[in-house]
């Protein structure tokens, strides 16, 4: 089992930037591929970013992608988003999922969620 928790959420300005930080339960954190989604009211869970247990993979949605960096610290059980250039279509709560097989991220069913953290970008 694994719990996952997200921080680093905020209020920003257009132009600005903010990490985001996804804190695992459990010793075996490295073997699981992490990633980032976002919901806007009114629209549908997409994916945002996804990094393997070993962080040699990475792969991004095509509207983050040169702006948002998925990173992770294994022996911190967590994982990075950092944005930059945030645009106020940025706006959304933004999830972690972790799952052992790193195509289940992008494709789905995800293993584990968070609760996800709001980010909001204003212009």
């Amino acid at each position: 089992q694994v719990q996952l928790v997200e921080t680093g959420g905020g209020l920003v300005q257009a132009g600005d930037s903010l990490k985001l930080s996804c804190i695992a339960s459990g010793r075996t954190f490295s073997r699981y591929a992490m990633g980032w989604f976002r919901q806007a009211p009114g629209k549908e869970r997409e994916f945002v970013a996804v990094i393997s247990g070993g962080s040699a993979a990475t792969s991004y949605a095509d509207s983050v992608k040169g702006r948002f960096t998925i990173s992770r610290d294994n022996a911190k059980n967590t994982a990075y988003l950092q944005m930059n250039s945030l645009r106020p279509e940025d706006s959304a709560v933004y999830y972690c999922a972790a799952d052992v097989r790193y195509g289940d991220i992008v494709n789905g069913p995800q293993d584990y969620w968070g609760q996800g953290t709001q980010v909001t970008v204003s212009s």
